[in-house]
């Protein structure tokens, strides 16, 4: 009798087995023609009935579609795949979001179109590292303003150095101004909002 169940354990895995695969072979499918700017077949792939792989990742490194966009830099691939429902905070292998990646790369109008569908300024990496950390490290003045009046947190800090944005402003004596832009966020009125530490 164990002997039965087991092979019916096996075959019911078995059979369940084509329709991952299909469902991994679709993700791969998905994540390919975002990666080669196939926009009608990206579209075929969305309006299949009962279709959730917008918000796939790929296996190695984690990226979803909108990592890839923005490291190219398309605003209006951006744009669509947001309106399609994709995740303005998913994050990649390295727990990167796509508003990490955005500042990472320069794409300055791109961060902008995910503050508006609320890409949390907030989200850090696996190392702690804020937006508006990696704004102050590229030494943008512009962005800092720009997170901070999003509502990033310029207290926070990361996981490497223990270091905030504010910490890190200050300690670059090429960028004055981005410190003083820093330090009229209130300490105290950052930390009220982003609660006591544990």
């Amino acid at each position: 009798m164990k002997r039965i169940l087991f092979a019916a354990a096996i075959l019911a895995g078995t059979a369940a087995l084509p329709a991952t695969a299909q469902q991994q072979s679709q993700s791969y499918k998905f994540l390919q023609a975002v990666k080669d700017g196939k926009g009608d077949e990206v579209t075929k792939i969305l309006d299949q009935p009962g279709q959730r792989i917008i918000n796939t990742r790929d296996a190695t490194t984690g990226d979803g579609a909108l990592h890839i966009v923005i490291k190219r830099g398309d605003d209006l691939y951006l744009r669509y795949l947001l309106s399609r429902g994709a995740d303005p905070n998913l994050r990649n292998g390295k727990g990167d979001t796509p508003l990490l990646m955005a500042i990472q790369y320069g794409q300055n109008g791109l961060v902008d179109t995910l503050l508006l569908v609320k890409a949390n300024p907030n989200l850090a990496n696996s190392s702690g590292e804020t937006p508006l950390i990696r704004a102050v490290q590229r030494r943008d003045l512009a962005l800092v303003r720009t997170l901070l009046a999003a509502g990033a947190d310029p207290d926070q800090t990361d996981n490497v150095a223990g270091m905030s944005a504010r910490d890190y402003a200050h300690a670059d004596s090429r960028t004055p101004a981005i410190a003083k832009v820093i330090d009229e966020k209130p300490k105290t009125a950052a930390r009220a909002v982003a609660g006591p530490k544990m």
